[in-house]
């Protein structure tokens, strides 16, 4: 088999969930550098929380100062926590097989054949593809902390009904809220966050935007994406100033 890189395209061949565990794992460098925490001596421990399976391919993001205590303290089996766990499990798996996959299988027949489709169709097609990322990526994540649960570990949350938000910016703290949390803890607020007026703020959601899109995949489509994303922030900026005013 030929792996082949474009330079250009960024058509980039990866393994599996790297940029969830690349993150996992320098949430930890970062905090041991600022000193949020201590370098952890034990290396049986310090593994367990790089490699813990669950939240390996799809997250959520863990942060060290986080789950590393779990990992180190002794764990009794705690019944009424493994059943809610299970029940989260179940729930998760409700979300992939049955909403998303369904979802699916209506979303891919529209794009597959947009050129003939009118435009009710497209937004049938986007409307299908809307729960379709939705009930995927919380499934997963529902079955990541499920399974934690079943060991007494609580991971962080990672979706809160994302599509009842009012505006974008409460959107992004409901949708991949490890993502979202670790942008602005260990990106936005180092780059100066909102201290230095509108125009910091504005730079910064750019830079933040720009970098996820990125994350998100090794394409230009995602990086226009990530552009996207920072622009509708814009007019909710203006908005900010307005009433400030």
């Amino acid at each position: 088999m030929v792996l082949k890189a474009h330079p250009y395209l960024l058509q980039l061949v990866l393994p599996v969930g790297i940029s969830f565990y690349t993150f996992h794992g320098l949430s930890y460098v970062i905090d041991v550098y600022y000193k949020r925490i201590k370098p952890e001596p034990n290396f049986i421990d310090y593994s367990l929380f790089v490699s813990y399976f669950p939240l390996l391919v799809a997250g959520p993001i863990e942060r060290a100062t986080h789950l590393l205590p779990q990992v180190k303290v002794k764990r009794d089996f705690n019944f009424e926590k493994a059943k809610e766990g299970v029940y989260q499990i179940i729930w998760g798996l409700v979300k992939k097989v049955v909403i998303a996959d369904s979802c699916a299988t209506y979303a891919n027949a529209i794009f597959d054949n947009y050129e003939t489709m009118n435009s009710l169709s497209l937004i049938l097609g986007a409307f299908y593809f809307a729960f379709q990322i939705y009930g995927d990526f919380s499934g997963y994540s529902d079955i990541a902390l499920g399974t934690s649960k079943l060991f007494g570990i609580d991971l962080l949350k990672n979706f809160n009904y994302p599509y009842f938000s009012r505006d974008i910016a409460e959107f992004w703290r409901r949708w991949h809220i490890s993502l979202s949390s670790w942008f602005k803890d260990y990106l936005y607020i180092p780059l100066g966050g909102s201290k230095g007026g509108l125009w910091m703020k504005v730079r910064n959601t750019f830079i933040i935007f720009l970098v996820s899109g990125f994350w998100h995949g090794a394409n230009w489509t995602f990086i226009v994406w990530g552009l996207l994303n920072a622009i509708y922030f814009c007019p909710y900026y203006c908005k900010i100033k307005i009433e400030i005013i």
